[in-house]
């Protein structure tokens, strides 16, 4: 099976050809300010399911153009998240099924079964990368005191925020004692970077994910860590770097898998490090061992602003880019924004790996309005008693993606997981407070959820609302009410006539 239906984007103008080709991007001629204006019209168009947005004007709190355009909504809508990984919308579990199949492959059975599994294979072998020796990311290049992150046209995207703040950055580091060259010790995530100065950023980063790893690492050596921040990379490298990957696979080996075609990369200008080939921009620079920063508040993704704390600061080195680059940005807030939309592309992707471990999970739903990860819903196939809590535990052990959900509702495969009514209805006749809650205490959560007791602390609940069965209950469980076949097909030969019927009584009462 192919592992892509699209032609792979090398760039992001790669990728904006192909959206403009189906009519998905609009260009934005009015001047726009990058403070709040930008991201309350970004707001709006991702809340309709609207199209990329290129800003050709976009101005300063000073009212000054921008050297470059802001490309915005660039994975406001489940389709473009999926022409992002190559497929079409219907075929995200298709490829998480292959992707699944990559990690956890089964023995060969015959001749057929191997051919069939050569695109596989074939899409295996792009992970390796293609080193570049004159990228077009560093076509120009800004040294010593040219660096100025104030030509960038970095957004203020709500109000009572202290200064721009760089929202879609994919941050390359590696560990200590790796060589530069080695691309399967990279990290790449997305962490925040606040403004502080011509030559300064805050990296943000919470200490689970693998860019504060690496800066432990580099700082219990008393050094400063080399750090490049690609803006505007291919769409699947962008998207890998959100992905819930597993610690030993590299951000950009997975990107060349998706993608179809071996990522292109070169050595960084100023730094031990490798970067996107074909990114808009690179900003190079050294993180602090030391140096630390207020950095907040900010919008955050679930509708609140975080608090104010201490992160690391990085020094800027350079800065390079693309003839005429464009500068890719978004916002965070309650959901509908771009990462609730990506999580709920990702849950379709991930759904094929998570049945690898769990056999029994039939569908899995993390609602966009939860904040994307902080509730899930799981309908199984239930076949003994306390099926339903091996479930919750499996989960919260098995992808730190995971480790922030902090509810998950269990049903049976009778349920619509998608229906808030299917759910509310089969939480209201099937699970019992005294017998059906599963409470942990003092677990990793989402360090940003200010509701829980402690930062990163605090407690989960599961909720089995599934039929029980065996030793679960002793009393007659409850036969759900359904009409008889039989009737169900008379009415449905008689409903032509009867529908027209309606139609007429209800244009009547129109009148």
């Amino acid at each position: 099976m192919p592992i892509r239906d699209l032609p792979p984007f090398r760039n992001l103008r790669d990728f904006l050809a192909h959206l403009s080709a189906q009519q998905d991007v609009a260009r934005v001629a009015p001047p726009v300010s990058l403070v709040h204006e930008m991201t309350e019209i970004h707001r709006r168009v991702l809340a309709g399911g609207g199209p990329v947005l290129h800003f050709d004007h976009a101005t300063d709190a000073a009212g000054r153009a921008a050297t470059m355009p802001v490309v915005v909504n660039l994975f406001g809508t489940t389709r473009r998240v999926a022409a992002g990984l190559g497929v079409y919308p219907e075929r995200l579990c298709a490829l998480g099924e292959a992707l699944a199949a990559l990690r956890g492959p089964q023995p060969v059975t015959g001749i057929g079964d191997a051919v069939g599994r050569l695109p596989l294979l074939r899409a295996a072998l792009r992970t390796r990368t293609h080193r570049i020796s004159q990228p077009p990311v560093q076509s120009e290049i800004r040294l010593r005191g040219d660096v100025d992150l104030s030509r960038l046209p970095i957004q203020t995207c709500w109000p009572g925020e202290p200064a721009p703040l760089i929202t879609w950055p994919l941050v390359v580091t590696r560990p200590p004692g790796s060589q530069p060259s080695d691309i399967a010790t990279l990290n790449v995530g997305v962490y925040r970077m606040q403004v502080l100065g011509r030559d300064r950023l805050i990296a943000r980063w919470l200490a689970h994910r693998g860019g504060a790893a690496h800066h432990r690492a580099w700082a219990a050596q008393g050094k400063e860590m080399p750090v490049a921040v690609a803006i505007g990379a291919d769409p699947a490298t962008m998207l890998a770097s959100v992905l819930p990957l597993p610690e030993t696979l590299s951000e950009m080996s997975f990107a060349g898998l998706i993608r179809g075609e071996r990522p292109r990369v070169a050595p960084a200008v100023t730094v031990p490090l490798m970067v996107p080939a074909d990114a808009e921009i690179v900003i190079e620079g050294w993180v602090s061992p030391t140096e630390t920063a207020p950095e907040g508040p900010y919008g955050d993704h679930t509708g609140y602003y975080n608090q104010v704390e201490e992160f690391p600061v990085m020094r800027v080195s350079a800065i390079t880019m693309r003839p005429d680059p464009l500068y890719v940005s978004t916002f965070t807030g309650r959901p509908p924004d771009e990462p609730s939309v990506i999580g709920e592309a990702l849950n379709a992707l991930a759904l094929p790996l998570i049945r690898q471990q769990m056999p029994e999970i039939c569908d899995l739903h993390l609602p966009p309005a939860a904040c994307s990860h902080r509730l899930a819903v799981v309908a199984i196939r239930k076949r003994y008693p306390g099926q339903a809590r091996r479930v919750m535990a499996g989960l919260w052990g098995m992808l730190p993606q995971f480790s922030y959900t902090k509810g998950i509702v269990v049903v049976d495969d009778d349920i619509d997981i998608r229906s808030g009514a299917d759910v509310l209805w089969a939480v209201s006749t099937r699970a019992d407070p005294s017998r059906d809650l599963m409470l942990l205490e003092r677990t990793p959560i989402d360090y940003l959820d200010f509701a829980s007791p402690e930062p990163g602390l605090g407690g989960k609940l599961g909720i089995d609302a599934t039929n029980k069965i065996g030793a679960e209950t002793h009393r007659e469980w409850g036969r759900p009410l359904a009409m008889s076949a039989d009737v169900s097909a008379r009415v449905d030969a008689l409903w032509p006539r009867l529908d027209a019927a309606l139609r007429g009584f209800q244009k009547g009462e129109e009148q």
